[in-house]
Parts: C-alpha cells; sequence; structure tokens
C-alpha cells in the first residue's frame, strides 16, 4: 500500500496532496478526501491509507495552502473565515485532475468523503462537479452558509448533486445540529437527489476522530465505517453509475 506527498499547481499557487494507492497496476476507483479543521494530519492520512487498503486510491488535498503560517499558528477554528468556496472547489478539482490524467486510476469511478468542514466540502463538490459517483459527508456543518467570495451556498446548490450521498451525523451535534439534519433530508427528497443519512446516539461533532479522545465515540465510529465502504463498493466498485 504505497504512499507519498506530492505537489500541485492550483492558480499560481503549490499544494501539497498526501495519496495512498492500492498495490497493483488498476485502473483503480479512487476517493478524493477533504480534510477536516484539523488539517492534513495523523487523522485524514490514516483515513486514505484505510480507504487504499479497501482497493481505493486515495487523496487528501491541502486546502489551507494558502494560509499563512500566522493563521495556521492560531485558533483552529479560525482558519475557516480565511477560506473561499471558489479556492476549494479549485483545490479539489486540482485533486480530481491528478487522478483523471493517471493511467492507474479509473476516471468514471471517483468518490469523496470529507469530515467536519470537509463534510461541508463534499455536499459542496457533489454540487458543482459531476465526476463523482458518490459522496459521503461526515458532520459536516455550515452547509447553508456560503464562505468567502461565494454568493450561493453548498445547500444553495444542492441541485446541482448528480450522485448518490450518505450523510452521518452525530445525534449530539450542534453544527450540523439534529434540525439541521431535517433541512437537509428534506431539501434532497424535494430535489429527488438519493441519499442515506444516519445519526449516532450519544456522538458528538468529529466523532471519528480517533486522535481527539475527547470527541471520538467508538461506537458510532464503528458503525458508521463500514456502510461508508459499503456504499462506495456499490457505487465504485460496480458497474459505472449512470445519470
Amino acid at each position: 500500500m504505497p504512499s507519498f506527498t506530492d505537489k500541485l499547481q492550483v492558480g499560481g499557487h503549490e499544494m501539497e496532496m498526501y495519496a495512498s494507492v492500492p498495490a497493483g497496476s488498476g485502473p483503480h476507483p479512487a476517493v478524493v478526501i477533504a480534510f477536516h479543521v484539523g488539517g492534513l494530519d495523523e487523522f485524514d492520512k490514516a483515513i486514505a491509507d484505510r480507504l487504499s487498503a479497501e482497493g481505493y486510491a486515495a487523496v487528501v488535498p491541502d486546502l489551507f495552502h494558502r494560509l499563512s503560517s500566522e493563521v495556521m499558528d492560531g485558533p483552529r477554528l479560525g482558519r475557516l473565515e480565511h477560506l473561499s468556496d471558489p479556492d476549494i472547489i479549485a483545490d479539489i478539482n486540482a485533486a480530481v485532475g491528478f487522478l483523471q490524467s493517471n493511467s492507474a486510476i479509473d476516471s468514471e469511478r471517483i468518490g469523496i468523503t470529507g469530515f467536519c468542514m470537509g463534510g461541508r466540502v463534499a455536499w459542496l463538490m457533489a454540487a458543482v462537479n459531476p465526476v463523482f459517483k458518490a459522496a459521503v459527508p461526515y458532520y459536516g456543518g455550515n452547509i447553508m452558509s456560503p464562505w468567502g467570495a461565494a454568493t450561493q451556498s453548498p445547500f444553495d446548490l444542492s441541485n446541482g448533486i448528480s450522485c448518490p450521498m450518505m450523510f452521518h451525523f452525530g445525534a449530539t451535534d450542534g453544527n450540523p445540529s439534529p434540525d439541521d439534519q431535517v433541512k437537509l433530508d428534506a431539501e434532497l427528497t424535494r430535489l429527488g437527489k438519493p441519499h442515506q443519512f444516519y445519526a449516532y446516539e450519544g456522538a458528538g461533532h468529529a466523532f471519528m476522530d480517533f486522535t481527539n479522545s475527547e470527541r471520538h465515540h467508538q461506537e458510532a465510529a464503528a458503525a458508521s465505517w463500514p456502510r461508508t465502504l459499503e456504499f462506495f463498493a456499490s457505487h465504485l466498485k460496480g458497474a459505472p453509475v449512470t445519470r
């Protein structure tokens, strides 16, 4: 299971990206991982390695590459104030371009997942880039708010979603809250978008993050991950999904 770090050019900026790929020549299905507010850290790399062990090429682009060291050294949540949806879209699309240009990747079988702010990114990208065949946001907050130079929120763009979605919520989370879950579910239902929502009792935000003992919820993590793998296997390892 080889892993490596690469650097991509995005709008004149250099962006680091972690990649973990299965053994063999492929072509492999692939998953883009949108990281949490902690950035490109042990948790995100472990998730990429887990997906690689299941037969997916997994990449984690550094969505914070434009931020100054002063911002990165400040409060973690303060980083979100410096993000802009157009930049995020460009960064994820650069990661997609990397996958599509690699002969070891099946460019017709690419999915996306994300955690915390990355869950929001997964929803956003499912709405703006039809390359994705499956999307799995984990506890993505602020979906109803545009960031930076954006004029529309990911929620506003929901009609553009062209792939099935599985969303994992913590039942005690405040962002996204149980009320947010109801609103998101109602909107996807109204638009006729195939989706599966799961809420895990006793789990709050960041329940997957095993590096954070205060937030990690073992039961929720153990229940949600097999569902994610089954979902990706259904949509990325079977026959190509037709839209």
